[in-house]
């Protein structure tokens, strides 16, 4: 979890001279009393009655006990979760996906997963990643892109909205909702764009304007 707890290993315990070799990173395994810490910064500690060492973290084991830059921590992919930032941030994201499902499915909306790959431009802007099992080279050398060549036959690009195939499926099932990932091809270095995002797009049927910014509110109220 997020927060930490003291552990407090005496020298009665048999394996003693290897907890002294425990480094940061170390993975173990505790067994103990939970009891009131009478140290200031804590309100409890584990006061250790066996401690097992899974694996000892190498010297060269790259986080330590300091902030670290994002930059830095993208080198380290495998390791960047441990963090408190990324684990707290992905922590909320489950839980945020997770009660989105469920105010939905509580509201009685049925759950579509568009298609990734399309051939509609939702948002008609045409700032979209085009999808191809075309060889560029190929490309190079023609000059053009022959889409019936293509693997579908036609052009084809990743979705940047669900919404057309959420506004056909509401006029048959009414209430429907799609939630998935999306992605835009849009021209902006800022650092409030995202080429790849998770979108949540409701469509009801039957729904006026009204009503849409209260259900809008509403969500909100229940994601919080």
């Amino acid at each position: 979890c997020l927060k930490n707890i003291q552990v407090i290993a005496t020298q009665d315990l048999k394996n003693y001279p290897d907890i002294e070799t425990i480094t940061t990173g170390t993975s173990v395994s505790v067994a103990g009393q939970l009891v009131e810490s009478p140290g200031k910064g804590q309100k409890w500690e584990i006061q250790a009655e066996n401690i097992e060492i899974l694996n000892i973290a190498p010297d060269s084991y790259p986080l330590q006990k300091k902030r670290h830059s994002d930059e830095f921590l993208r080198t380290i992919a495998h390791l960047r979760p441990r963090t408190n930032k990324y684990g707290a941030a992905f922590r909320i994201r489950s839980e945020m996906a997770f009660a989105i499902h469920k105010f939905y499915r509580e509201k009685g909306f049925r759950y579509l997963t568009a298609p990734l790959i399309t051939g509609s431009d939702c948002e008609g802007a045409g700032e979209m990643f085009r999808v191809t099992s075309l060889d560029p080279k190929m490309v190079e050398s023609q000059g053009k892109m022959d889409f019936k060549k293509d693997f579908f036959g036609q052009e084809s690009n990743l979705t940047v909205s669900g919404q057309l195939s959420a506004e056909m499926f509401a006029l048959a099932l009414g209430d429907v909702y799609t939630f998935g990932p999306t992605f835009r091809a849009e021209n902006s270095n800022t650092s409030r764009h995202a080429a790849e995002f998770w979108m949540l797009e409701p469509e009801m049927a039957f729904c006026d304007l009204n009503e849409n910014m209260d259900h809008g509110e509403e969500l909100i109220k229940y994601l919080t």
